[in-house]
């Protein structure tokens, strides 16, 4: 074999060499692209959840704010229940207390005429001049009957309304007539022609009055 062999077969094994190269580098090329690549998928997707978190946060304080202005909502109406309930247990309350205190209010005005019968009777028997001694104790009796059922009342809570002599007044009194008095004050009681009773403050029947008024002549 000559030199010129030598070298030819030098030449091609150098050449056989590069050619092998060549795939290394390519390969290096690709998988540095390839990196590339994923390291800017990487970056775009770390950089997105950042824009959905934002979202969220936005999404869970509306919520929150919602829920608050609900609870607030819902408190309202609990407190406007409690409040209706305290003014329904104040009324049944009352009402109860009424029911106790002025049950004996029809009772009382059935028994009022036999209390103006004795009335009526005493005051017929203190007018009577001579009286013997059957009469004197009829009245005495009669007298006796009359203020025990006028104690037996006032134990009830009824009260005698007798306003002789005081001012009129159209809360516990109705007049009957007005009549010239000089001797008292206008708008006075000069005589009582029914008593009245109460039951526990409240108003059973009025008393029946006449009322003084100013003579005409007087300013």
């Amino acid at each position: 074999m000559s030199v010129k062999d030598d070298s030819e077969q030098d030449n091609g094994q150098n050449n056989d060499l590069d050619a092998d190269a060549c795939p290394d580098d390519v390969g290096r090329e690709v998988a540095g692209a390839q990196k590339d690549s994923v390291a800017s998928s990487a970056t775009d997707e770390s950089a997105a959840p950042d824009g959905n978190g934002c979202q969220a946060d936005e999404n869970a304080k509306a919520a929150l704010e919602a829920a608050l202005a609900e609870a607030e909502k819902l408190r309202d109406v609990a407190l406007r229940a409690e409040a209706e309930m305290q003014n329904v247990r104040r009324r049944a309350g009352i009402d109860v207390e009424n029911a106790h205190r002025f049950a004996l209010e029809r009772f009382v005005n059935n028994l009022l005429p036999v209390v103006d019968s004795l009335d009526k009777a005493v005051e017929s028997l203190e007018q009577t001049v001579a009286m013997d001694d059957t009469t004197q104790a009829i009245a005495e009796g009669v007298g006796l009957c009359q203020r025990m059922l006028v104690d037996v009342l006032e134990k009830e809570g009824v009260s005698v309304v007798d306003p002789a002599g005081e001012p009129f007044d159209p809360n516990l009194h109705q007049a009957m007539s007005m009549v010239e008095n000089p001797d008292v004050e206008p708008n006075s009681v000069v005589a009582v022609v029914q008593r009245g009773y109460t039951l526990n403050d409240r108003l059973v029947r009025p008393a029946m009055v006449m009322v003084s008024k100013a003579s005409e002549g007087t300013n």
